[in-house]
């Protein structure tokens, strides 16, 4: 079994097996990755490459944002509020070419990884 064969495997795995919020910690993980490309490419020149990069971490908001469940009060329209931001933003990038955007939505992203990161963690003590 090659290298990416096993990556694969083991990646599959890791979601089939992960609770609910462990897959949102996922979801973070793999947009600030793509959003971290696409930046490091659209500053690179290559704006196709970048442009894809950026594209797949917007699905992935997408999917954040669909999957809410706003009957639990203020925490969810909060974060449907800060998703939509995050897609113009994007939106915006794809069709400037800016990094920068794409950085003020990885910089968002990442606070929000780190307070559900911290959610979890508390759970877990409890």
């Amino acid at each position: 079994m090659n290298g990416t064969v096993a990556h694969r495997a083991y990646t599959e795995a890791g979601v089939l097996t992960a609770s609910p919020e462990q897959l949102v910690l996922m979801l973070y993980d793999g947009a600030i990755r793509f959003l971290n490309q696409g930046a490091a490419a659209l500053r690179n020149g290559q704006s196709d490459l970048g442009r894809q990069r950026v594209r797949r971490a917007d699905a992935i908001i997408e999917e954040l944002n669909t999957s809410l469940d706003l009957s639990h009060g203020d925490v969810p329209e909060r974060l449907q509020s800060i998703y939509i931001f995050c897609r113009r933003q994007l939106l915006d990038a794809n069709i400037h070419g800016s990094a920068e955007q794409v950085d003020v939505v990885v910089k968002l992203l990442a606070e929000l990884r780190e307070g559900w990161q911290g959610a979890l963690s508390s759970q877990a003590a409890a």
